[in-house]
């Protein structure tokens, strides 16, 4: 089955746009996860379903208006914490809501049908269209192209601010190209999870390759790869259920799933390292 799944031009594709898309995963979930952002992470995949209505209501692709507003709303987060004191929460909070709202305000008022809110809501990649896969792979090369050119930059902000600001960083027009990049990895994850499962797939490959890891940018590439594995493993097992046991579920909570599970694997190994360290420095002691 998985060998006939692979032969399949379509699956080709879905499985290339979730590779690609865990490019966006690895690189950005790194910096989401060391900088401990990841609140916004789920604020700024909510807003960006305002940018789908959007999208829907002028007759653009869905994938363009959510990254426009997400990006837009990234630095609308970034810049009212900074500048006008705002708690964090509470403008995650607005920009959350009102996108959300903005979305469905928009797909009503959209001529024609209304689309199937749940492939947004919860990812539909078996669906993944060529135009889908050229956009993702453009929001890789500018994810991948501006994190390798400021990575040295990125890397002291996500660490420690007060630093980077003492030694003249742009503090936080750092932050908000960060937040930038984040809710453009959105885009590329919303085919793939979904809005409401975006943030665990920027987030949990990327805390489990932490530990394993000893630079950033080999944290980047290891959360990639399980980012990649989770992707792969995931739309197979949901062609895999449709095709054999005509059961549709979407292939997000597959890919979720499957990425705890490599977490708690990683717990357990470690734990497992933890104890046969303590019992070899013991016997050594003795």
């Amino acid at each position: 089955m998985i060998v006939e799944a692979l032969s399949l031009p379509f699956m080709q594709r879905v499985l290339l746009a979730g590779l690609l898309a865990s490019v966006a995963a690895g690189v950005v979930g790194t910096f989401v996860v060391v900088k401990r952002i990841s609140s916004i992470t789920g604020g700024l995949a909510h807003a960006a379903f305002g940018g789908i209505g959007l999208g829907y209501y002028l007759g653009i692709n869905p994938m363009l208006g959510a990254a426009g507003f997400g990006v837009l709303s990234g630095i609308g987060v970034g810049l009212a914490h900074r500048r006008f004191g705002s708690a964090l929460d509470t403008a995650i909070s607005i920009f959350w809501s009102t996108g959300m709202a903005l979305g469905v305000v928009f797909i009503a008022l959209a001529p024609g049908y209304a689309p199937d809110l749940s492939t947004y809501l919860f990812g539909s990649i078996l669906f993944a269209s060529w135009d889908y896969v050229f956009l993702v792979a453009l929001l890789d090369v500018v994810i991948v192209a501006t994190s390798a050119w400021l990575y040295t930059s990125f890397r002291a902000v996500a660490f420690d601010e007060e630093f980077s600001a003492v030694v003249g960083l742009p503090v936080e027009r750092l932050t908000l190209l960060l937040l930038s990049l984040v809710a453009l990895s959105v885009v590329t994850l919303i085919q793939v999870v979904g809005i409401i499962l975006a943030i665990a797939l920027l987030t949990i490959p990327a805390e489990t390759a932490r530990p394993w890891s000893r630079s950033l940018a080999g944290m980047m590439v290891l959360a990639g790869l399980l980012s990649a594995f989770a992707t792969t493993a995931g739309i197979l097992g949901a062609y895999v259920l449709s095709a054999q046991w005509d059961v549709s579920i979407p292939s997000g909570p597959f890919v979720i799933l499957l990425s705890v599970a490599m977490y708690i694997v990683s717990l357990l190994a470690r734990y497992a390292l933890d104890l046969r360290r303590r019992s070899a420095s013991g016997g050594e002691a003795a």
